[in-house]
């Protein structure tokens, strides 16, 4: 799979980011959270990212 970063909210490697794939996908970046009470089944997880980034990458016609 190639994946590009398209926006983060910081130009180091821990931070909440979104990528794009060859698989015509996106990659999100972020925090696991633990307080959601979903039930998510073992093969999937759920990650937090900032509706900022998701604007951003609107705005910037990214997404």
């Amino acid at each position: 799979m190639k994946v590009t970063k398209l926006v983060g909210t910081c130009d180091i490697k821990n931070c909440p980011t979104l990528y794009a794939t060859d698989r015509d996908t996106l990659l999100a970046q972020g925090q696991t959270p633990t307080d959601h009470g979903l039930q998510i089944p073992d093969h999937e997880t759920v990650v937090e990212i900032p509706m900022d980034l998701i604007r951003r990458a609107i705005r910037e016609n990214l997404i």
